[in-house]
């Protein structure tokens, strides 16, 4: 990671932390850290590195960028939300991940398990995502635009979403994605700030802050609307195609 990037997510992590607190965030008094470029770590380093208990140097790094970050999204007390939570949902999936998948917020067993898209429609999603040789365990991460259970599973409100808005943001710059996949209307409205749903959106490569977007129906909406699975398998396809534009050799 650059010494840029790990300033910006320094920064949207101090705006979220001076919100949660409603005044300047203990955690970030003084001067901002100096940060520098990570170096990277050859085979023969790592295997230098590992010093009779097991762990090598690239283990003792566990306290990500992204854990971090989670770790603020389970402190979180922004909005409402907070207060009828079983679990956040902060996302799951690999650190260097080639896809993004954003969903709309979490549902009941998501609430019940704390990660993303584990009941049905997370069923479903996953076999969607294994259509195209995509994996939350091998080259995904699966995010929402909210990270708390609105209740009975009704779409984030605007000040809901703008309350996670800044977590979203500290994922994506931590992650990096190649591509984004918007699960669904709330995910790419919100993402975008656009009025502008999946019926319209769906299929078309969008393009947020030097990442490419395709949008689909969110799961649910397929569970509910078999018919559109077609279409939706069609902006899959796109989806692979585009991908296979940045990493050719990404699903062999």
């Amino acid at each position: 990671m650059t010494k840029d990037d790990k300033i910006k997510i320094y920064n949207l992590l101090k705006t979220a932390s001076d919100s949660l607190c409603g005044y300047a965030s203990p955690d970030f008094a003084g001067e901002m850290p100096e940060f520098q470029d990570d170096v990277e770590i050859s085979n023969e380093q790592i295997a230098i590195s590992n010093s009779g208990d097991g762990k090598s140097q690239a283990d003792s790094s566990s306290d990500s960028a992204i854990s971090r970050i989670n770790k603020k999204i389970a402190e979180c007390k922004r909005c409402s939300l907070c207060a009828g939570r079983l679990n956040v949902v902060p996302g799951m999936g690999v650190e260097k991940p080639l896809a993004l998948v954003i969903g709309e917020g979490p549902g009941e067993e998501e609430d019940k398990q704390g990660k993303p898209f584990v009941g049905p429609a997370g069923q479903l999603l996953d076999k969607m995502l294994s259509a195209i040789n995509l994996y939350r365990d091998k080259n995904c991460y699966i995010a929402n635009i909210v990270k708390c259970r609105p209740p009975m599973n009704r779409n984030p409100l605007p000040e809901e979403a703008d309350a996670c808005r800044p977590f979203l943001d500290a994922q994506i710059a931590a992650l990096k994605p190649k591509a984004i996949l918007c699960a669904g209307s709330v995910a790419v409205k919100n993402l975008f700030h656009s009025d502008e749903g999946v019926m319209k959106l769906h299929g078309k490569i969008l393009d947020y802050k030097g990442i490419p977007v395709v949008t689909t129906w969110h799961p649910s909406a397929l569970l509910r609307a078999p018919e559109n699975k077609r279409p939706a398998w069609e902006d899959l396809k796109v989806f692979k195609s585009l991908l296979l534009g940045i990493v050719p050799d990404y699903d062999k």
